[in-house]
């Protein structure tokens, strides 16, 4: 069966499919419209439809001919980020956007359902089409759906899923075996002072010279205190304090985050982030509040699942095609959550193009992908469910 063929007939719906979820966005658990819309599709398709798992999760279930299941999962959420790019399928939702791909993932999945239930009588076992929410937002929808039975009836045996990636052409596709993502974590700092006029500040407690020196500190963790060869990642990406040029304030609020690829660095990490805020505040006189929140796990992918996957990629695409991704990724994806509990593998998918401005960063108010990846997505999830279940082993 050419399922590569079949994805790309499906071409022109996978886009309407992709630009429908891009005009109507929705964060973290607000997703209703798009769980609507995702569970009448696969319902025209007969296929089993389960609703409302960890509130607006969609799960459906094709029955094939044998006992194996494959579950293949898309997140659905959304990011709050006004988008700026000049489309016809912009954003209609002011201050939310599909910043992340997420929008393809769901058009891919849905295309793969399409082309496997036709393929019904000929798979050798089930397939679970996983479309979760709030993969963005802690503690992760994929870690709600699992307490919620997402893996139970029927007992998935592995699982497979994909994230678009701009900085990799259209048409090629990553991998790795082992460790590919970080563990990842938010944290909150209150520097508390004593507000006053600017013009006296010996009169005050300055939280935003304290928070200055707090920033530069914390650097200091990657650069001096922690192994060289072990990557580590501290950022502060939010800082907030005063109201005016002649005010000072009295709290500052910095909030971050700490990746790692080595578990055992997560509290002790955490413990030098506090001594270095205790110590400050201490030579200030001011005091401080820290709240520090675990994250997602490292992803570590099955070496043999992403081995099939390897070949897959070569099959489809041609062995060129196929990049082995050298150094994990600092980022964080709750996906891990589903490979702590089965075995399985994600992969990159290439989704940029630099002349459709399909190149900027996650994230970003103009991230877009390249639509001539849909259907490389959806061939990919359609083979990787059928070779699978066509395994002799489990």
């Amino acid at each position: 069966m050419d399922v590569k063929k079949m994805a790309f007939e499906l071409k022109d719906k996978l886009i309407e499919m992709r630009r429908h979820f891009h005009q109507f966005p929705e964060i973290a658990y607000e997703e209703v419209k798009t769980s609507s819309y995702i569970a009448d599709k696969l319902s025209k398709l007969d296929i089993e439809v389960k609703t409302g798992i960890a509130k607006t999760g969609v799960v459906g279930i094709l029955k094939g001919n044998g006992d194996k299941t494959i579950a293949l999962r898309a997140d659905m959420d959304a990011l709050p980020v006004t988008e700026k790019n000049d489309i016809e399928y912009k954003s209609r939702y002011e201050g939310k956007m599909h910043a992340c791909g997420h929008d393809a993932h769901m058009s891919m999945l849905l295309g793969a359902a399409m082309i496997l239930s036709k393929l019904k009588k000929h798979l050798k076992g089930n397939v679970k089409f996983i479309f979760q929410p709030s993969e963005e937002s802690l503690p992760g929808g994929a870690k709600k759906m699992i307490e919620e039975g997402v893996l139970d009836n029927p007992t998935v045996d592995a699982i497979f899923g994909f994230h678009a990636d701009p900085t990799m052409s259209t048409g090629k596709v990553g991998y790795k075996q082992g460790v590919l993502m970080a563990f990842t974590s938010e944290f909150t700092i209150i520097l508390q002072g004593k507000g006053g006029h600017a013009a006296v500040p010996q009169r005050s407690i300055d939280p935003i010279v304290m928070a200055s020196d707090v920033i530069q500190e914390l650097q200091k963790i990657t650069s001096r205190w922690v192994n060289p060869l072990e990557p580590l990642v501290v950022t502060i990406g939010s800082i907030h304090g005063g109201t005016t040029f002649n005010i000072i304030p009295g709290e500052v609020e910095l909030k971050g985050t700490v990746r790692v690829l080595n578990m055992e660095l997560v509290d002790k990490v955490k413990g030098m982030i506090d001594n270095i805020l205790k110590g400050i505040t201490d030579i200030y006189g001011g005091t401080y509040s820290f709240e520090f929140v675990k994250g997602y796990p490292v992803l570590k992918n099955d070496k043999a699942f992403t081995i099939l996957a390897t070949t897959i990629i070569k099959e489809l695409f041609g062995e060129e095609n196929a990049v082995e991704i050298e150094d994990p990724l600092m980022g964080g994806e709750d996906f891990a959550y589903y490979l702590e509990k089965i075995q399985g593998t994600f992969l990159r998918l290439g989704t940029g193009n630099k002349e459709k401005g399909s190149n900027y960063p996650w994230h970003h108010q103009r991230f877009n992908i390249d639509e001539d990846a849909l259907p490389l997505g959806t061939a990919l999830f359609t083979k990787f469910a059928v070779d699978f279940l066509s395994l002799d082993d489990r």
